[in-house]
């Protein structure tokens, strides 16, 4: 490609996404809030740009936080002739699907590639990307999508990719909090943590989940791959989707999040998601 890959949103699967894209030869236009990461991307052989620069590139991808702040980016576009702005975060689907349409009317062809993975997987081009929309869009996203990951599965229409990484996320979060109680529970009984961790990893109980994030809650290394704050805001769209589906009674889902308001109270909201070990412990407690 000629024109580098703008990015809106430089948090952290916002700048995964740009080291891949850098470390694959591309040229990187992004955007943040935060100066201070748009410092950082320069550090990192990008460019950091106002949102009128970052609307002169041909492939775009959004990595910001919520489906509004996504809305707010296509509401605040320029003049632009076929632009394909691609939705990497999870959104509420219907919006997205309504988005969409907004988005064409502007010669914007806005497609779905929602991750399911942490940014550590991102960077390591392990984390699958869940495609949909309209199939030329996609294509074009394709040029640039080996230099993320190869693992990439189309899933249909636009709003089927935030539908499927909201029911992944609805079994990642409660394999988290499992592995969390298992933990806790492990303690309670006077076991060794790391060598219980170990055992189970052997064991039927195993999950990449329990491989990925067990280590993170034996050591209280809540460095932040994915954070309490995304887990919780994505669980509550989950509940919302489920009511506007007739099916009002999610009870894992409204106990998860019931362990997320406790991270929050606790002010755990910026950690690792798999600081939902405190959140267990604590409430075990009680």
């Amino acid at each position: 490609m000629t024109k580098p890959v703008g990015i809106f949103g430089l948090g952290l699967i916002g700048m995964a996404l740009a080291e891949r894209l850098l470390a694959a030869g591309h040229g990187v236009v992004g955007y943040d809030v935060d100066e201070g990461r748009g410092a950082l991307l320069r550090k990192k052989g990008g460019m950091p740009a106002d949102p009128e620069a970052i609307w002169k590139s041909d492939i775009i991808l959004s990595a910001v936080f919520s489906g509004g702040q996504l809305a707010d980016i296509i509401a605040a576009a320029p003049d632009v002739t076929d632009i394909v702005l691609v939705a990497m975060s999870t959104c509420d689907p219907d919006q997205i699907a309504e988005l969409a349409d907004t988005a064409r009317k502007r010669s914007i062809v806005l497609v779905e590639a929602p991750i399911s993975g942490t940014s550590r997987q991102v960077l390591e081009g392990t984390a699958l990307l869940l495609l949909a929309g309209d199939p030329a869009g996609l294509d074009a996203f394709e040029r640039v999508a080996d230099a993320i990951s190869p693992n990439r599965e189309r899933v249909g229409a636009i709003g089927n990719g935030n539908k499927t990484k909201l029911a992944i996320n609805c079994v990642l979060g409660l394999n988290r909090v499992a592995v969390a109680e298992g933990l806790v529970f492990a303690e309670a009984l006077g076991l060794d943590p790391a060598n219980y961790l170990q055992t189970a990893m052997r064991s039927a109980a195993r999950s990449d989940v329990m491989t990925a994030k067990g280590p993170m809650m034996v050591a209280r290394d809540f460095s932040p791959l994915g954070r309490i704050a995304q887990s919780q805001k994505d669980f509550k769209l989950i509940r919302e989707i489920a009511v506007r589906n007739g099916h009002g009674n999610m009870p894992m889902v409204n106990r998860y999040l019931e362990v997320m308001e406790n991270a929050e109270q606790a002010g755990d909201s910026d950690l690792d998601n798999s600081a939902v070990f405190l959140a267990v412990s604590r409430m075990a407690q009680s």
